[in-house]
């Protein structure tokens, strides 16, 4: 299993001694009957009986957030309320007021809700102990507050802040496809989103694209800037960086994922290490790139 995106936090060092008994206590719990959703930790392997809340190797601890959501459509419940209403005005000669009518809708999401489908999802994450770090698998930064929250739960405490540059992504990127020298490492994708800076501006997106071309210099020369771009890393990883600073369309290429070939693996567990071992190296030797070029300032 290999993260597909990541948006990053500077973040103080934790131990798994540390989150042990928070872990526990913030565990997931089957949503109950009159519950819409419920979120906690889980293993990093799934959710087998035993299985720890916590694994690290390779200097990182790797922790999961599993959620169970009702499947309830809006739909569907409004349906079920305009006919209980017309019912009701059939038997009664009467339309029920709004006080009435949000009667009845509880009832009816009181009797639905325990039957509804639940669906399982999980978002994992990781901190980086000699980078001071936590990468977390998500392109939403709100998605990543929730995950930090969730770690200040089981703590009691966890300062975690979003990483910033001391310098201008937004200029950063438009130089680098303005023709300005790469950092060592990094070569242009085939993918950009350039915007003028005007709000409400024209928004011009690039796929499979040549973008050290005059076409793109024509709107450069136009004024847009690039909001993100595609980037390789030692032909081993591609990704779209935003101007947040998120990583989108994260892929290990064959580069990178060669060195599984060759790894001894003789277990789905040993498989799984050896995966999330290369994932390390491979995202933390970007991060460096990333925080020389931009100048990402340090947790304090």
């Amino acid at each position: 299993m290999f993260f597909r995106n990541l948006t990053m936090f500077r973040a103080p060092q934790i131990t798994m001694f540390e989150l042990q008994d928070g872990l526990e206590a913030s565990a997931l719990k089957p949503v109950g009957p009159l519950e819409y959703n419920s979120a906690g930790f889980v293993s990093p392997f799934g959710r087998g009986d035993g299985e720890p809340l916590s694994h690290e190797v390779a200097g990182a601890l790797w922790l999961t957030i599993g959620e169970e959501e009702k499947i309830l459509p809006a739909v569907v419940v409004h349906q079920m309320l305009e006919r209980k209403l017309a019912e009701i005005e059939e038997s009664e000669g009467r339309r029920p007021g709004g006080r009435e009518r949000k009667r009845i809708k509880d009832d009816l999401l009181h009797e639905l809700l325990p039957k509804a489908f639940v669906t399982y999802r999980r978002n994992d994450m990781y901190l980086d102990h000699a980078r001071g770090v936590v990468f977390v698998d998500t392109s939403s930064r709100k998605t990543g507050e929730n995950m930090m929250s969730a770690i200040r739960g089981a703590l009691g405490s966890f300062p975690a802040m979003p990483v910033n540059a001391e310098v201008s992504p937004r200029a950063v990127l438009t130089g680098w496809i303005a023709g300005e020298p790469l950092p060592e490492g990094i070569s242009l994708g085939e993918e950009a989103e350039l915007r003028d800076p005007v709000q409400g501006g024209a928004v011009v997106k690039c796929n499979n694209q040549e973008l050290r071309c005059d076409e793109i210099d024509k709107h450069l020369d136009a004024g847009k800037q690039v909001t993100k771009l595609g980037l390789v890393f030692r032909d081993r990883l591609s990704f779209l960086l935003g101007e947040d600073l998120t990583v989108r369309k994260l892929r290990f290429l064959e580069g990178a994922v060669d060195q599984l070939d060759v790894t001894d693996v003789d277990s789905r567990r040993a498989e799984i290490d050896a995966r999330f071992v290369l994932q390390v190296g491979e995202v933390g030797a970007l991060f460096d790139a990333l925080e020389q070029a931009f100048r990402l300032t340090r947790y304090v």
